[in-house]
């Protein structure tokens, strides 16, 4: 696990020291028979995200491992709701996402985060905050008239109207991933097929089990 100095950071608290903690992600993956990891979700509003994480949640929680969604909705009511959507409120709240999934991350549990974050420096800095192998980026490429067709809250159609300022895909980019782990198109596979493609790399990453529980 990477700490503050030797990510290059300054902190503006003074007189602290990390403590490490009595029970080590190695222990608790022994005792709970699968690793943790950070399955970082990402693309466009309307592509799949939230949906998807929660699909793989549940089939992972029903194989009895460890697990919890950070969405993306449900951060801006509460750690995030002091944050707008500007470039550097965004940039703001992907950093204290980051910050939240290491720690689960430490605490031997499998998070699935579900943000659009739009920038690829954003993203790299989550991926920073830990070793390699524990970051598995996940792009949900359906592309924008797929997600304008899916969109419920009319978002889409108030960002075109001018109601909306800084939508990412309308009046805002969205920086495509250029490696991530995964690219799924869920625009064109169903559900259960999207799943099925996480659960496979899980399984070849070593991360979880491949027997059932």
């Amino acid at each position: 696990m990477k700490d503050a100095s030797t990510r290059g950071i300054s902190s503006k608290s003074t007189n602290i020291v990390w403590h490490q903690a009595s029970v080590d992600r190695e222990v608790i993956a022994q005792k709970r028979d699968h690793q943790s990891a950070i399955l970082w979700f990402t693309g466009l509003s309307g592509s799949g995200k939230s949906t998807l994480a929660n699909a793989v949640n549940a089939a992972l929680f029903d194989r009895g491992l460890s697990t919890y969604v950070l969405d993306g909705d449900n951060i801006r009511h509460g750690l995030c709701k002091d944050l707008g959507f500007s470039d550097s409120d965004r940039e703001e709240n992907i950093r204290r996402i980051g910050e939240v999934a290491k720690l689960f991350l430490d605490a031997g549990i499998i998070v699935l985060t579900a943000f659009v974050s739009p920038f690829r420096s954003d993203r790299a800095k989550a991926r920073n905050l830990v070793e390699g192998k524990d970051f598995i980026e996940i792009y949900c490429s359906a592309n924008l008239k797929t997600c304008e067709t899916r969109d419920t809250k009319g978002l889409y159609a108030k960002a075109r109207s001018g109601q909306i300022n800084d939508f990412t895909g309308i009046s805002s980019p969205y920086e495509e991933p250029k490696n991530p782990e995964l690219d799924i198109n869920t625009g064109q596979l169903t559900l259960e097929e999207c799943v099925q493609i996480i659960i496979t790399k899980l399984i070849e990453l070593e991360i979880i089990p491949a027997n059932n529980h």
